[in-house]
C-alpha cells in the first residue's frame, strides 16, 4: 500500500500550508525550506495555484494521487457542488473520522490505528483506511485497545470534536452524525482549484 512519507514540516512550508491543521509548522519560519528559502519569491501561474492547492488538500488528507483523483471522479458523479462533494468524501474516510474524535493526534497517527485493527465500525473491524464511513455509522475502539498509550494520550491532550462526530470518552464509542457542512470545514482551501486543475 503506497504511502506519503517524509518530514511534515518541510512539505508545510513548502506549500505555505499547514498540513496539520495546527499551524505548529509554519510558526517559527515561514518561507519555503532550502537554502534559497527566505530569499525566495516565486509567483505562480494559473496552473501552479491550482497545482499547489491540489497538493495542500492530498497532503492534508494524506492521500497518494490515485486515491485522491478516484476520489474526485466519485464527487463528480454525485449531485451537487463537486468541490465541496470531493471535501465531504474526504471527510467520510474512517481515518479521519477517527483523527477527528481525537483518537489520534494527526490523521498519519489514525491511519495507524486503522490500519492495525484497533477500529471497529458498526461491531465489526475495518482495517482499511479509505474506508467511506456513512452518517449514522458507529466507530468506537476495539475491547482490546482502550488502554493504547497513544490512544489515551490523544484524548488527554485534545479539547472538542467538530459538530458532525460525537465521542464518548468513557465508551470509546462515537458516531458519525451527518455530512459536514462547508464552513466546518477548512476555510484556507480553496477546492474550486482543485475542480479547475482537474478540469481543465
Amino acid at each position: 500500500m503506497a504511502r506519503l512519507k517524509g518530514p511534515v514540516w518541510k512539505v508545510s512550508r513548502r506549500l505555505d500550508f499547514s498540513v496539520l491543521e495546527t499551524g505548529e509548522e509554519l510558526a517559527k519560519r515561514q518561507y519555503a525550506p532550502g537554502q534559497h528559502g527566505p530569499n525566495k519569491r516565486v509567483k505562480l501561474s494559473n496552473y501552479g495555484l491550482q497545482l499547489r492547492e491540489k497538493q495542500r488538500i492530498r497532503y492534508l488528507y494524506n492521500m497518494n494521487e490515485k486515491q485522491f483523483y478516484t476520489a474526485f471522479v466519485k464527487a463528480q458523479k454525485m449531485p451537487g457542488v463537486t468541490g465541496t462533494n470531493f471535501l465531504v468524501l474526504l471527510e467520510s474516510r474512517l481515518d479521519n473520522l477517527v483523527y477527528r474524535m481525537n483518537l489520534a493526534r494527526t490523521r498519519r497517527g489514525a491511519r495507524q490505528l486503522v490500519s492495525h485493527g484497533h477500529i471497529l465500525v458498526n461491531g465489526k473491524k475495518v482495517d482499511i483506511p479509505s474506508y467511506t464511513c456513512k452518517p449514522g455509522d458507529s466507530i468506537e475502539v476495539k475491547e482490546s485497545s482502550r488502554n493504547n498509550a497513544a490512544i489515551t494520550d490523544s484524548l488527554n491532550a485534545t479539547l472538542n470534536t467538530p459538530d458532525y462526530v460525537k465521542f464518548d470518552k468513557e465508551t470509546m464509542k462515537g458516531f458519525y452524525l451527518r455530512h459536514p457542512e462547508r464552513n466546518e470545514l477548512n476555510q484556507e482551501i480553496n477546492e474550486a482549484l482543485v475542480v479547475e486543475f482537474y478540469n481543465r
